[in-house]
């Protein structure tokens, strides 16, 4: 029977990394809807993996299991929001980028049956697999918070950056405001990009102050985070911009309610001893919602504990399935989800599976890197770059914990392009080689 897969398990230690192997890995593609690879998820981390794998086994041998017929570069979100992009700019059909050597599912996983090499659609396929990438991202959970989704479809003054269907609302209110309370939240769950809360409150606080109605708007950050940022390098300079332009940050409080008929907000004080709660009035409201890993993903049996993909961290490989493997948000990977991250997994999980296919251990490992473009304003941003350890791992040989304006435009206008002529397609592995060359081979 074509794609059956006989395991045996290697436990090597090699920089507190396991190793995984697989003994035998079938290469035959006779059965219908069987693949050597199949990929569930088709944005930033699953699209780099099909690239990847499709240019490795050939044409028709990859397939990715995605939905949408829209593909999306969310970190322009926050431009967007800010009225600096426009949404269009952030979007493309999925039909338009997908990659030229793997096939197209355009349904939705349901079910993941491990032990039988199996992936179960909504339309009702069954697709055998020999490696399956899980890359399905996080979940938006905006019901999680009672009266969240009545006040984003009623109250033109509640929106979010972080959906499709909402960001669009941001800048037109920023416009209309005039005067009150501006409230930015950060929910009490992982969440992608965790810098965005903020970047848009101090885009929003440039944009008040540049159209002379600053002095009339109290701008209000609440967040369920006990600091302003993981990385004290990085949060000591935001603790500086908070002070220095008067915005008030409340620490553990986390959204629970939105009441638009009152116009009112209501938080779970975290470090209370009753969780109590306290309520603010907004005229602007921008929400993080809570997210988490899909359903699909979370109630089945390769999701950790904690409802994450269950995967080592230093090469993606599954932790019980030899193999499966995972990138990105819906990982357990202890560190930010941002694309810069699914970037250098990307290569990283490259060289994992190649040395899987060869009974050899990895020896490319993850170092944790990722990301954080910190955009203070319409012309400064501060460029955070760390690892596992929240150690700054920096690419350029000045200090990176300054807000400059050639930050902001690497931001605005170079990193998408990173995105779809690169990471997409499988041609950028984040900045680790030129670290290396600026910091004269010393970098890590």
């Amino acid at each position: 029977m074509a794609y059956r897969s006989v395991c045996k398990t290697l436990v090597n230690l090699h920089g507190g990394a396991t190793f995984v192997q697989m003994r035998h890995l079938s290469t035959s593609n006779k059965l219908n809807n069987s693949y050597r690879a199949v990929v569930v998820g088709g944005g930033a981390g699953g699209l780099a993996m099909a690239s990847m794998l499709g240019s490795k086994f050939g044409k028709s041998q990859v397939a990715v299991v995605e939905p949408s017929d829209n593909h999306y570069y969310q970190p322009m979100w926050t431009m967007v929001g800010g009225g600096l992009k426009t949404f269009d700019q952030s979007a493309r059909m999925t039909k338009d980028i997908f990659p030229s050597n793997a096939t197209w599912i355009q349904d939705a996983a349901v079910k993941f049956d491990p032990d039988n090499n199996t992936v179960y659609t909504k339309d009702g396929k069954e697709l055998k697999y020999d490696l399956l990438i899980v890359a399905m991202g996080l979940q938006l959970r905006f019901e999680q918070v009672k009266g969240l989704q009545e006040a984003i479809a009623n109250d033109p003054m509640v929106c979010s950056n972080y959906s499709a269907e909402t960001v669009m609302k941001t800048f037109p209110a920023l416009q209309k405001l005039e005067s009150g309370n501006a409230i930015f939240t950060f929910p009490n769950t992982p969440i992608k990009c965790a810098g965005a809360p903020q970047k848009i409150m101090y885009l929003a606080e440039h944009y008040f102050s540049k159209h002379g109605k600053r002095d009339k708007i109290n701008i209000i950050y609440n967040s369920s985070l006990p600091v302003i940022f993981g990385v004290k390098k990085y949060a000591n300079e935001l603790l500086k911009i908070i002070e220095e332009r008067n915005i008030t940050v409340n620490f553990r409080h986390s959204l629970s309610e939105v009441n638009h008929e009152k116009k009112e907000a209501v938080f779970v004080k975290l470090d209370s001893e009753n969780q109590e709660t306290v309520n603010f009035n907004y005229d602007f409201l921008h929400v993080s919602p809570p997210m988490g890993s899909p359903d699909v993903l979370k109630n089945s049996p390769i999701a950790a504990e904690n409802g994450f993909l269950a995967v080592h961290k230093e090469t993606g490989q599954h932790t019980k399935y030899p193999n499966i493997f995972g990138i990105g948000d819906c990982t357990d990977i202890p560190t930010a989800k941002t694309a810069a991250a699914v970037a250098a997994q990307s290569g990283v999980l490259n060289r994992t599976i190649e040395a899987v296919l060869a009974g050899r251990e990895p020896q490319k490992l993850y170092d944790g890197y990722t990301s954080c473009p910190l955009v203070v304003g319409y012309d400064k941003c501060i460029l955070a770059e760390f690892d596992f350890n929240a150690q700054p791992l920096e690419t350029f040989p000045f200090d990176q914990g300054k807000k400059r304006t050639s930050m902001y435009y690497l931001k605005k206008d170079m990193m998408p392009e990173f995105y779809w002529k690169g990471l997409i397609k499988g041609k950028w592995e984040g900045p680790g080689v030129f670290r290396k060359i600026l910091h004269l081979g010393m970098g890590k």
